[in-house]
């Protein structure tokens, strides 16, 4: 099996993570649809570079927990020889308050791939948590099981600095990441990305330039696809456009 074609499943520029929305006026139920021109998680592309179809729900209570699922297709199983060709990402947690503007955020979220009948499981679980103060979070995602199937991978990292901002009615939203993998440290790498978006009566249109600082394993970088010989990480740009209802 190809081993960076597993690791490539360890890349939101539009991800599954929980984004569920907490105000005292928003329905406690709500879903969420989206057309992508590449599924970017972590700064590495799910898709080969190609467009995605995402998709969820999320519920939210009014005491501070939630739950929700999201979906996407993706391609670096098949790539990998495979039968995944969706991700369905399960998640929960709780969100409160600290004081005002100051807010802390604590889950479990499960990564799985029906089907993918590799002999490595690149099933993936994580528990997380998030400070959020003003416009500003911190968060930090550890893997309870092996990580996207990494051998002995258990235990690895991924720390996420980011903020959003409205500007004349744009929101910006900077991210900078670090994901380590443990015991496979030529896999560990940077990410980064720029998002701005606008909402269009209930539609977002989104751009976003992202990307990943990878290493290099013998003169490659370390997440290249072999269907077309290209770094998944590399920066790029990602258009979308995401309906919540």
């Amino acid at each position: 099996m190809n081993k960076t074609l597993i690791a490539v499943a360890a890349a939101l520029g539009f991800t599954a993570l929980p984004t569920v929305s907490f105000a005292e006026d928003a329905a406690p139920l709500s879903f969420n649809i989206g057309l992508f021109t590449d599924y970017r998680y972590r700064g590495i592309s799910q898709t080969r570079l190609k467009p995605a179809l995402q998709g969820g729900f999320d519920y939210a209570a009014a005491n501070g927990f939630y739950v929700g699922a999201w979906a996407s297709n993706i391609k670096w199983i098949k790539d990998g020889g495979g039968d995944a060709g969706v991700e369905i990402d399960l998640y929960g947690g709780y969100k409160g308050e600290i004081q005002k503007d100051f807010t802390y955020d604590v889950g479990f979220l499960t990564y799985q791939y029906p089907g993918h009948k590799l002999a490595t499981s690149p099933n993936t679980n994580e528990i997380y948590g998030a400070l959020t103060f003003g416009p500003a979070t911190v968060k930090y995602s550890h893997s309870i099981s092996n990580l996207f199937g990494f051998t002995d991978s258990k235990g690895s990292g991924y720390l996420d600095l980011s903020a959003t901002f409205e500007v004349s009615g744009i929101t910006v939203a900077p991210h900078l990441g670090f994901q380590t993998v443990k015991k496979n440290g030529d896999f560990s790498y940077t990410d980064y990305s720029l998002t701005v978006s606008k909402d269009f009566s209930g539609f977002v249109l989104s751009a976003a330039l992202v990307g990943a600082d990878t290493k290099s394993i013998g003169g490659t970088p370390a997440y290249t696809s072999p269907a077309n010989n290209k770094d998944m990480g590399k920066t790029g740009l990602v258009l979308g456009i995401k309906k919540t209802f």
